[in-house]
């Protein structure tokens, strides 16, 4: 069942330098099954995301229907000499594992919640978690809001941002801001292949409104486009999901996991109905399917390998030092890694393939297509 011990399993541990054996790893599944199970045993999809997690992080192949349970204090007894951070991590894939039912069973909410207890880690995802199994949809939101997203936007200079601009909600859509949509103009003036013509091609080839122009994105949220294009991801809704698996996991605060977390509410269950720039329609599930999982595994191992690296938010690097530079030495400066031979096998597509684009920007695609 496993190949062999990974010296970096979920992440850095903040107490001492070890690194995590085959059985501390499948002690470790089995915990995070038996707290996620339904009655009547895992869901399908839960059986291939947390497989897939594994495989990923944990460097184990495990079948996830087939494990036998363990108690949550044989669980905190097992990884006790872990430190908190690497612990609080093991609890957030028992939010994502809860989070991909719909709807969340009160029982399993409240499961997670006793695991979480037997780990001592307090932590705000739990609550949202069981929020979302009581209904409580809205309450859940406030909290996921304030349990890391304001936090980030608070921290980021503006300065940075190239603008002097303060929006109250950073996730909601920007506004006119000529300063800004001139730093951004001028990324059409860059080299072939750099990071800023990068960027700017992508947002050319998709009909996307410049940050500081009329419906464009906020500058905050415009830092995650430079990873769209580093990391390699598409725009449509599995690549807003793998980006920011990646730039959740990237983050050395465990809080990063907010990210996810909206985006699998958001655009998976609907239990988030709208976040400000982003808005969700759930009639097409993007977690049911196998190849999905692996693409949000290697996610999560590209993000948790950039933590190592980098030990940075990925959006609060100032790109814009960055985008007079070729993509590759950007790449190889920041730490960012290629996807896995499984990613690219389960159909990730790049930041300019076809397939990495919603149905309307390859619409917009093909009107520039034939203008030319």
């Amino acid at each position: 069942m496993a190949r062999a011990t990974n010296p970096r399993a979920l992440g850095p541990d903040v107490t001492a330098d070890r690194s995590v054996s085959t059985e501390e790893s499948e002690l470790i599944a089995r915990g995070i099954a038996s707290a996620v199970a339904p009655q009547g045993g895992l869901e399908a999809a839960q059986v291939s995301l947390l497989g897939a997690i594994a495989d990923a992080l944990l460097d184990i192949h495990v079948d996830f229907a087939e494990l036998d349970p363990l108690e949550a204090d044989e669980l905190a007894e097992a990884i006790s000499a872990h430190g908190p951070e690497f612990r609080t991590r093991v609890v957030h894939h028992m939010v994502l594992g809860e989070l991909i039912l719909r709807p969340i069973p009160p029982e399993v909410a409240r499961r997670v919640a006793t695991y979480a207890d037997a780990l001592e880690v307090d932590d705000q995802f739990v609550r949202v978690a069981r929020r979302y199994a009581q209904g409580a949809f809205g309450l859940a939101w406030l909290d996921l809001h304030r349990s890391g997203f304001a936090e980030h936007w608070e921290m980021v200079r503006t300065d940075q941002l190239k603008t002097n601009v303060k929006l109250a909600d950073q996730l909601s859509a920007g506004v006119e801001d000529p300063e800004l949509a001139e730093h951004w103009t001028a990324f059409e003036r860059l080299p072939s292949g750099t990071l800023g013509r990068e960027v700017w091609e992508m947002y050319r080839g998709r009909g996307f409104a410049l940050p500081g122009s009329v419906g464009g994105a906020s500058a905050y949220l415009a830092q995650h486009d430079f990873v769209h294009v580093l990391a390699d991801y598409g725009t449509n809704l599995d690549g807003e999901l793998e980006v920011f698996a990646l730039i959740g996991r990237a983050d050395p605060d465990p809080k990063g996991f907010a990210w996810l977390a909206t985006l699998v509410g958001l655009f998976e269950t609907g239990y988030v109905a709208d976040a400000g720039f982003f808005s969700g329609d759930v009639h097409e599930r993007h977690l049911e399917s196998p190849a999905m999982h692996v693409r949000i595994a290697d996610a999560l191992r590209r993000g948790r390998d950039l933590c190592d690296r980098v030990g940075t938010d990925l959006l609060e690097i100032d790109y814009h030092d960055f985008v007079d530079s070729q993509i590759d030495e950007v790449r190889a400066e920041l730490g960012f890694d290629e996807k896995s031979a499984n990613a690219a096998a389960a159909g990730s597509p790049g930041a300019f393939d076809l397939a990495g684009m919603s149905r309307l920007q390859r619409e917009f695609a093909a009107s520039l297509d034939t203008s030319s």
